[in-house]
């Protein structure tokens, strides 16, 4: 499990791009960013929450701390596939993320209420955070990713996800990739992952083209679709969703 990181300081800002933006965004920072070393992935998620979707609805109030923990993996894993377990949370704009990597499996039994295959520091963490809020698996959420790092600060990372979809049955990594749209085809997800400033390059960029950022939560996305049945894709781009 060496040299995979487990800790991440950083802000993190979305915006919603119409394919027009996208090839503007992609022609516009050819010569700050590169292709990540793994440029194309799917990613798969669980989100944790109670019976009645507290974390998602005290997230949604928009407040100067919130947390929340998934499970995510790279493509479908098997049984011994790798996933990550973590925790994630925002105090006033800054996202801190923590997580421990184990087997699909050994993240099942731990989060069922066995015991972790990982003890360290972040396991602590997470087991408190069960232990608080009792929470179970509540969705999957899925998407395809294009990434990119910065050239000169590799720790600024450009990524773009398309096909956002949800199921809240077989809620399991191992149960396949499949589910419900959360966005129409016309909509593309872009996240700037940075622990400062933006470059000026970036600013520049964003602006030229009228790219505003957005405040947007997949999970939160999915939570007023699907359970307080507001279509969410009929308003993007004109108001913002927490």
């Amino acid at each position: 499990m060496s040299g995979i990181q487990s800790c991440f300081k950083r802000y993190e800002k979305k915006y919603m791009l119409t394919p027009e933006q996208y090839r503007a965004m992609i022609l516009g920072m050819a010569f700050h960013m590169r292709p990540d070393e793994h440029p194309r992935y799917t990613i798969g998620n669980v989100y944790f929450d109670t019976a009645d979707y507290e974390l998602i609805r005290t997230s949604l109030e928009k407040p100067v701390y919130k947390e929340k923990l998934r499970v995510r993996s790279y493509g479908v894993p098997g049984d011994d596939g790798l996933v990550f377990v973590e925790i994630k949370k925002k105090f006033d704009g800054v996202v801190y993320k923590r997580r421990v990597t184990m087997t699909a499996k050994e993240a099942d039994v731990w989060l069922r209420g066995g015991i972790a295959p990982v003890r360290s520091q972040i396991s602590h963490e997470i087991e408190w955070f069960m232990q608080f809020y009792h929470p179970t698996p509540a969705v999957y959420i899925a998407y395809d990713r294009e990434a990119y790092a910065g050239i000169d600060n590799d720790e600024l990372r450009i990524t773009f996800d398309r096909n956002l979809r949800w199921r809240d049955y077989n809620v399991d990594l191992r149960a396949g990739d499949y589910g419900e749209p959360i966005l129409g085809d016309d909509r593309i997800l872009m996240e700037i992952k940075i622990p400062g400033a933006a470059p000026l390059w970036l600013a520049r960029l964003l602006s030229e083209h009228h790219i505003v950022s957005e405040s947007f939560s997949k999970y939160g996305a999915y939570y007023k679709q699907a359970v307080l049945g507001t279509d969410t894709s009929a308003k993007i781009g004109k108001l913002s969703i927490a």
